[in-house]
């Protein structure tokens, strides 16, 4: 009996390693093909960004379009937006049923849109724009960082990523009890994308932020940025609601998101940011930055003003002899020496800051008048206008400084390893180790860093020393049963207290093994099967490179490092290979039919052309966000005049010349149903059609 029960105990652990064993390689498949795409997203803003910088407008109308159209949200005057998103013209119709806002909202608003949402029930238009325009004036008051005590309040309540997921929101608010003068909340970023209900989670917060705003804390996530929403699904959302005003709600959003402070701390203990750290975070320059300038964080780098200043005298038809004078003459104006007679004495410490405003707004107004920029208009003081002008000390850090702190904190991950080196897995951000964690730490005074980014699947995990807290609050983030979602309570001894959940009722029924494996896992190798399908032609000559004699076969060993080479996921090929190859006679795989193995499982599904088919599935998404890119106004539909602007740009860099004529037939071509617009169909269509010539 004793020898039974050690075989028996033998048998379950082996058991329940393996089990471990196919989790774990069942996260690394989601997780990398996730960043995979995170890091195309980056590559293809680079892209454009890289073809912005080196773009010679020919007109100032040109000039104008393209830099609508790729710089969207950026550089809005206030009378401008407020025109453009007029909500006080629109009329609720007498037949609306749906809730209703008036301002100052009062808390039965908020639950009557908790009620409303659940009945899938749709906010007015009228209604969001009044709410997003109350949000960004409340916004535009708060500082970079957020304060908070645990002494005004029993505890506070941090929740990480929802990412459009509104049934995890409302089982949060079901467990821990809504917002409250006693039930403080810290919502950690990254509302939008990947689900479907992102919008309705926007409301809700910002509904509760202005009913509670001491009791209701919103951190920007790297997902609230414009460019990002055009690929993770947000942008589409909004206009499929929408689609009568949604353009004017999603201008709205733009610059509401880039007003969402950067940071909390509570107790001045515990530092609460969406991503990381780097080892040149700097939290007093993180509390100064003008966070409303970076509408996108994506876009770092700028063109470099001497480039701008020729192109503007370029246009204006000066030749570049005179555009060089114009230069160096603009440089000496935009940079002028005051005399030390000009200057007050910095003794009188209020005086000397009124002459600092005046010789700033003066030189403000000469920038303006040089670029050609009409109807200057005063800016409403804000905390961080205010934080820079009384301190006169500061140091000034370059646009591209700021830009990197920005960066750091929305998109970094912690890392095992000592040290700080580029997050080359997501494309942006940076990886941080324990050194780095201990000396913010040390740095600022601080117990531990909470942190979210990043899916777990218990919901939260602790690292570094458990100095570093990643909590993730959408379950069911991957599949059904993938993860839970939780959250964290901090008392005033900071101890932090978690809850987890899963909000969908399917995952309750399911066994452990079908939570944790069987139902997850395959759907995590149906998705690397994609992918390795998408790449076929490359891993065809990668096996042909390893298959010297022309066998048609190879190794296990080279059939997996030939693999990782050419989708650079870093996942264990060797571990992963009985999941993905099911025949392999005496070690060897004839690659060939499993090529066409894959080719045949998709195209099962999808009736076209196996090479044409490989090639939509590894562009679809950046095709689909290009389409979007040149759909300036979210119509769905490419006009003439946007296909055009974005030709002269793409030509522009290929040294490829067409005249306005051939451009008109090029849309024509396309344009297969003639009604003067080009649609998403319409344009992978032509990309298909491109493909099958080629």
């Amino acid at each position: 009996a004793f020898k039974a029960a050690v075989l028996i105990q033998r048998w379950y652990r082996r058991y329940v390693a393996r089990l471990e064993m196919r989790r774990r390689c069942t996260w690394r498949i989601f997780q990398s093909i996730e960043y995979a795409c995170e890091q195309d997203q980056i590559k293809l803003h680079n892209f454009f960004s890289y073809l912005m910088d080196h773009f010679t407008p020919s007109s100032s109308k040109e000039r104008d379009f393209i830099s609508r159209m790729f710089v969207s949200g950026e550089s809005v005057k206030e009378a401008e937006l407020e025109k453009y998103c007029d909500y006080e013209s629109m009329e609720v119709p007498g037949s609306y049923i749906g809730p209703r806002l008036s301002f100052p909202l009062l808390p039965d608003h908020a639950t009557a849109l908790l009620e409303a949402f659940k009945q899938k029930q749709q906010l007015h238009a009228r209604y969001v724009l009044n709410l997003l325009h109350e949000t960004r004036k409340h916004l535009k008051q708060l500082p970079n960082i957020s304060h908070i005590s645990t002494c005004y309040s029993e505890e506070v309540t941090v929740c990480g990523d929802l990412h459009g997921q509104l049934d995890d929101l409302f089982l949060i608010f079901y467990k821990n009890g809504l917002p409250s003068p006693s039930k403080t909340y810290v919502f950690n970023g990254d509302f939008v994308d990947r689900g479907k209900q992102s919008l309705e989670i926007l409301i809700v917060l910002f509904t509760f932020l202005l009913v509670y705003p001491n009791e209701v804390h919103l951190n920007r996530g790297n997902h609230e940025d414009h460019m990002v929403n055009l690929r993770y699904g947000f942008t589409k959302e909004v206009m499929q609601k929408y689609k009568v005003h949604g353009r004017k709600i999603l201008k709205m959003i733009q610059n509401v998101f880039c007003w969402l402070p950067l940071a909390t701390l509570i107790d001045e203990k515990v530092l609460i940011i969406h991503g990381g750290i780097s080892d040149t975070t700097d939290l007093d320059m993180l509390e100064k930055i003008q966070r409303h300038k970076f509408t996108s964080v994506l876009r770092g780098k700028k063109r470099k003003e001497s480039n701008r200043n020729v192109e503007i005298q370029e246009i204006n038809g000066e030749d570049k002899a005179e555009a060089s004078s114009a230069e160096q003459d603009a440089a000496i104006s935009l940079c002028p020496q005051p005399r030390a007679a000009q200057a007050p004495s910095m003794a009188n410490r209020l005086e000397f800051s009124r002459w600092v405003r005046q010789t700033v707004q003066e030189q403000i107004e000469r920038c303006r008048r040089l670029v050609d920029v009409s109807e200057s208009e005063e800016e409403e003081l804000t905390y961080s206008s205010l934080v820079s002008m009384t301190d006169l000390d500061a140091p000034c850090w370059t646009r591209q400084e700021e830009w990197k702190q920005i960066l750091d904190i929305l998109w970094s991950d912690p890392m095992p390893q000592e040290g700080c080196r580029e997050n080359t897995v997501r494309g942006g951000g940076c990886y941080f180790g324990p050194d780095v964690t201990a000396k913010i730490l040390e740095k600022y005074h601080l117990q531990f860093l909470i942190r979210s980014h990043e899916c777990k699947q218990e919901g939260y995990e602790f690292c570094h020393n458990r100095k570093v807290l990643t909590i993730f609050s959408a379950s069911n983030y991957y599949e059904i049963g993938s993860n839970r979602g939780a959250y964290v309570k901090l008392g005033p001894d900071l101890v932090p207290h978690f809850v987890q959940y899963q909000a969908n009722k399917t995952a309750h029924t399911l066994t452990m093994t079908q939570r944790q494996i069987s139902r997850v896992e395959e759907s995590a190798f149906r998705a690397l099967r994609e992918k390795l399908f998408a790449h076929t032609s490359a891993l065809s000559s990668a096996f042909k490179a390893y298959d010297k004699d022309g066998t048609g076969r190879i190794t296990l060993s080279n059939w997996a490092t030939a693999v990782e080479s050419v989708l650079r996921l870093g996942l264990p090929w060797r571990m992963l290979r009985p999941q993905l190859v099911r025949s392999a006679a005496d070690g060897a795989l004839e690659y060939q039919s499993w090529l066409d193995d894959l080719a045949m499982e998709q195209r099962s599904r999808e009736h076209i052309q196996s090479g044409l088919l490989e090639v939509i599935y590894r562009n679809r998404s950046n095709l689909e966000t290009i389409f979007r890119i040149i759909d300036r106004d979210h119509s769905g539909l490419i006009s003439f005049e946007e296909f055009y602007q974005t030709w002269k740009l793409f030509s522009s860099h290929m040294n490829i010349e067409l005249t306005d004529d051939g451009i008109s037939d090029l849309v024509r071509s396309i344009d297969f149903n003639k009604d003067g617009n080009i649609d998403f169909n319409e344009f992978l269509e032509a990309f298909r059609l491109v493909k099958q010539s080629q």
